[in-house]
């Protein structure tokens, strides 16, 4: 009997099952918004209501920007560059972009450019909030302290200039 309630657990530390409740939820960027785009515009899917503060993995594109900000950065379903000094308030970011933010304890990194699709796992935020530049995202994404090892390079300490 005791076996038997063991064996669940051993299986996990194995890595031959893990709990459904343990599992990200697998979230697609063109699950964010109700299709047809109606009347009203873009308006949140039932997925993504459903998925705002739970664990989900994503698949998608950072963001090369000209001035990376510490303790995040940008991911979208396709590849894009953001030119802020030239562009200003501008720019060409799709709706469903999602601001990736690192660990508190990981604030003062920038982590450097990765060029491909990279696939995420963290804690997703939906609703506005405002960062410390003024913009405002809906959609965040919350790395857990071990994820900027998981990164292809390592993130380096901002420094000011």
């Amino acid at each position: 009997m005791r076996l038997r309630s063991l064996l669940p657990a051993w299986a996990v530390l194995c890595g031959l099952a893990m709990p459904a409740s343990a599992q990200p939820l697998a979230l697609a960027f063109s699950d964010f918004f109700a299709q047809p785009i109606g009347p009203r515009g873009l308006q949140p899917s039932a997925a993504l209501k459903a998925a705002a503060g739970r664990e989900v993995r994503i698949t998608g594109f950072m963001v090369r920007r000209e001035r990376p900000q510490a303790g995040q950065f940008l991911l979208t379903p396709r590849p894009v560059t953001m030119a802020e000094h030239a562009d200003g308030e501008a720019d060409d970011l799709p709706p469903s972009t999602v601001t990736v933010q690192l660990d508190a304890a990981h604030g003062d990194r920038l982590v450097a450019y990765q060029p491909g699709p990279l696939t995420l796992t963290g804690r997703l935020e939906f609703g506005p909030a405002e960062d410390a530049t003024g913009r405002i995202s809906w959609l965040r994404l919350q790395l857990a302290p071990a994820a900027l090892a998981e990164l292809p390079s390592a993130a380096q300490p901002a420094h000011s200039h």
